[in-house]
């Protein structure tokens, strides 16, 4: 057993958390300045910088440590570490093995910790290699803040038991498999290993699963830069000063968010068969809360810009956004959510640090917060209706009351927790249809936003008053009005809640665009807000086309009910077919085609009629020549390495309309903890979406239903009738013997479908005086053929036929119209959100250069000398 490596590792741990509080420490006496606009004071507090600097150095060193040999336990599939063997496998792709360092909660919060580092490291350097002396003071009152929370983080992955306490802090990554399961092998043998590991979860096999999390974790990290800037500000008395430091941070960690929140839907589309992108699981919304808060602060921050009596909200939305990532991650993994969500993880006995965790920032960050509540500036004047601050307040009022919708029934199952604390019994219920009562409610919040979004734009940069109000909108308002006319009548929207959206998601377009075109001609970078807005609105104009009007294409209308234990839904909106029979399927014509596995030796997808089994697991060997693009890419009797617990089921489709061709291959996976796990396949398009995944499928572990034999006495080139397909004998071929036979024959069937040919390989054994016929199943046609006799002198050759019914699937498929917009929308706002950050950024780049400049200037005449 290799035993240092994991020693190593959590060795690496303990320095992380050790260093932590250390560049805390130091951190802390360094901002013993009187003001953030101060020098430092005395060589005294550069000493403390420079210490903590150091600390912050070894302690990146050391997380990079502690990921390297974490990843590297993976990948070796060295099973003797639970984390290791929990999460991985000998078969599973090499692609994979990132995806299962954060499968577990302890990968999780090391990729978070990770990230923190990054994220300090760039704060450091443009505080050391910055131009004006003044802005670096920043430096160590952010950081403390930063090393406070990773030592928080890092004792979530410390795994140390506190000695005649009982208390044990954190769970580490590298705890032995011996010591984290009470199996009874382990009193038998101590050192053993498993040779495999139990394997990734199926639903995380996905590449949007390599790429989704670190997205959403650097998100969450770049949530804490506005927060410590904010603590910073508070603690130095210096309330309004920290906006422009973090402005640019805001817009960056929307932007990362955002994309790691759609990231995550796009997953679940193509992963999960509900049908959809978003389900409303509490976990799913307890990320997307922060976000809507973060882009309500940042609009509260624009704001603050023209109005700085705006900071006081600026910071407690600010504050809020971290405390509520800190409140989802308590919610995902103390295990509160176990019966509410299928997205959470399992408490690890880390609910009570999660929530001292929770906690301590808040509660510090609310002391902070009050006790400079005298010190936010005062506003003088009341916003004017006319006034672009107006219809932006209006703006963070309801993304705040969005989220607040979504927070108050994710949160009952914390409300039922600490009830039950407290000996009270709480019957209150989640929602019993989560998406029926969220896109109830959000529908209308959605209407609001996008109302505002577009007004807000003509108020925000154009002055207007009572006598030119009608000249500045009459044009939007026109254009509007055509455009969703020819909208709703085009796509015969009938339902009034829907119109009202439409037509508002229009304003938001027109509105936005018209303010695109004139900002760009001043400056293009003033255009990121507009182009964030328009990108929002097609994201509500490609959800509700994809949800409200998605059609199911594949309805029986065979007049069968297809099982009486089938629910309604599955009898009545699914699609019955049999292999290589071609069938009607509203405009398209599909044939099911047969299963097939994912090799990485092949470019494309095996079938498996066209490989063999061997002794060795995810081994099986070639029969023919497989050819991808009139390219042979394997030999026959060549190796393919297959990764067996997918089975993929090719479909190939006609549009009878246009002719159109093409072939999805929706999965399935049979796991053993989870059963059969169902994916689909999609056809994307411009204007809709083809979505397919299976239904019901012939269960392998259920006997099947066989035909008595039937015996046929055949000579080479006869054809014959089997299961309703026509078979030819090829011949029969003497084939190499094995080490225990004298001598061995192999037939040759082929079986003609209309579109394939199968090809049956039945073999004769003889060994002395003893015969014994191989039977070969042809799963694709249902047949089984066994040779049981021969007659060398007349050539004819006797075989046993048994019949079963042939290879069959239950298919859905729905057909999402212009769902292409929302993932449109996703990028142009996006787009529009770095653009801003960048206009941001050099602002305040400019700023400091600005600053500079004028402390070089003489103050008097005296000073030219």
């Amino acid at each position: 057993m290799n035993l240092l490596v994991g020693q190593i590792g959590h060795l690496f741990v303990i320095i992380s958390f050790v260093t932590s509080i250390v560049v805390a420490i130091a951190y802390y006496f360094a901002s013993q300045s009187s003001d953030l606009t101060a020098s430092p004071k005395n060589q005294e507090i550069n000493s403390w910088k420079k210490m903590a600097r150091l600390a912050f150095g070894v302690h990146a060193v050391s997380v990079i440590g502690v990921v390297v040999v974490l990843f590297s336990i993976i990948y070796n599939h060295q099973y003797e570490y639970h984390y290791a063997w929990s999460h991985s496998s000998n078969n599973l792709p090499y692609y994979y093995m990132i995806s299962c360092f954060w499968e577990g909660q302890e990968g999780s919060f090391l990729l978070w910790i990770f990230w923190h580092v990054c994220i300090g490291v760039v704060i450091i350097l443009r505080s050391i290699f910055v131009k004006h002396k003044k802005d670096n003071t920043w430096e160590a009152p952010v950081m403390m803040v930063f090393a406070s929370v990773q030592a928080f983080l890092a004792s979530m992955v410390l795994g140390v038991v506190v000695p005649f306490a009982n208390l044990k802090i954190g769970s580490s990554p590298f705890i032995l498999l011996r010591d984290a399961m009470d199996a009874p092998i382990f009193q038998s043998q101590p050192n053993y290993i498993p040779v495999d590991g139990t394997g990734l979860n199926p639903l995380l096999q996905n590449y949007w699963m390599v790429i989704h999390p670190p997205t959403l974790f650097l998100g969450f990290a770049l949530c804490l830069v506005p927060f410590a800037f904010v603590i910073a500000g508070l603690w130095k008395k210096e309330t309004t000063k920290w906006l422009k430091p973090t402005f640019a941070w805001a817009l960056l960690a929307a932007a990362v968010l955002g994309v790691g929140i759609v990231m995550g839907a796009y997953w679940a589309y193509e992963t999960l068969n509900f049908g959809g992108y978003w389900n409303w699981d509490p976990v799913e919304n307890a990320v997307f809360i922060p976000w809507l808060v973060l882009v309500a602060g940042i609009h509260a921050m624009t704001m603050q810009q023209k109005r700085p009596s705006m900071a006081k909200l600026s910071a407690i939305l600010m504050i809020s956004v971290f405390l509520l990532i800190l409140y989802s991650t308590f919610l995902t993994r103390s295990g509160i959510l176990g019966d509410s969500s299928v997205h959470s993880f399992t408490d690890l006995g880390l609910s009570g640090q999660l929530l001292i965790y929770l906690l301590f920032f808040t509660i510090g960050a609310s002391i902070l917060f009050f006790m400079n509540w005298n010190n936010f500036p005062k506003s003088k004047q009341e916003s004017s209706f006319y006034s672009g601050e107006f219809w932006v307040t209006l703006g963070v009022v309801v993304l705040g009351l969005s989220a607040l919708q979504v927070l108050v029934p994710t949160s009952i199952p914390v409300y039922n927790a600490v009830l039950d604390a407290l000996g009270i019994d709480s019957n209150v219920a989640p929602p019993a249809d989560p998406e029926h009562f969220y896109t109830e409610w959000q529908l209308w919040f959605s209407v609001g936003i996008a109302f505002l979004s577009a007004t807000a734009q003509v108020f925000w940069w154009k002055r207007i008053e009572k006598s030119n109000l009608k000249d500045n909108f009459v044009i939007p308002l026109i254009l509007t009005a055509i455009i969703t006319t020819i909208i709703i009548a085009v796509a015969q929207i009938k339902d009034a809640s829907y119109m009202i959206l439409v037509l508002t998601s229009t304003y938001a377009l027109v509105s936005n665009g018209i303010s695109i075109a004139r900002t760009v001609k001043l400056n293009p970078k003033l255009a990121g807000g507009a182009l964030a807005h328009v990108g929002v609105a097609l994201m509500f104009l490609g959800i509700l086309s994809s949800s409200g009007y998605d059609e199911i294409v594949s309805m029986n209308m065979s007049g069968l009910l297809y099982n009486k234990e089938f629910s309604d839904e599955v009898n009545r909106e699914n699609v019955l077919l049999f292999r290589s029979q071609p069938t009607k399927m509203n405009k398209y014509e599909i044939t099911y085609k047969g299963q097939y596995w994912d090799s990485p030796n092949f470019p494309t997808y095996v079938n498996k009629e066209d490989v063999k089994g061997t002794a060795y697991a995810h081994k099986v060997i070639a029969q023919k020549d497989l050819i991808y693009k009139d390219k042979v890419e394997v030999k026959s009797g060549d190796t393919l390495q297959i990764f067996e617990e997918n089975t993929y089921y090719k479909i190939d489709y006609v549009d009878t309309l246009t002719k159109e061709t093409f072939t999805l291959f929706p999965r399935v996976q049979q796991n053993p903890q989870m059963g059969f796990v169902v994916s689909p396949d999609i056809s994307q398009g411009i204007k809709s979406d083809l979505y397919t995944h299976l239904s019901s499928l012939p269960d392998p572990a259920e006997d099947r239903t066989w035909s008595q034999p039937e015996m046929k006495v055949l000579s080479p080139m006869d054809t014959f009738i089997v299961n309703d397909f026509v078979a030819v004998l090829d011949g029969v071929h003497r084939g190499k013997p094995l080490a225990d036979e004298d001598y061995m024959l192999y037939a040759e069937i082929r079986i003609l479908d209309k579109e394939e040919t199968y090809t049956a390989k039945p073999v004769f054994q003889i060994k002395g005086n003893e015969v014994r016929g191989i039977p070969e199943i042809i799963e694709s046609a249902g047949v089984e053929f066994t040779m049981i006799n021969v007659d060398p002198k007349t050539e004819e050759f006797t075989f046993n036929i048994r019949t079963t019914q042939r290879d069959w699937i239950i298919m859905k498929a729905l057909e999402k119209p212009y769902i292409s917009l929302l993932w449109l929308g996703t990028i142009v706002m996006t787009l529009g959100i770095l653009v801003a950050m960048w206009r941001r950024y050099t602002e305040a780049k400019k700023a400091t250069v600005s600053k500079k400049s004028n402390s070089k200037k003489p103050k008097n005449e005296m000073e030219l000398v």
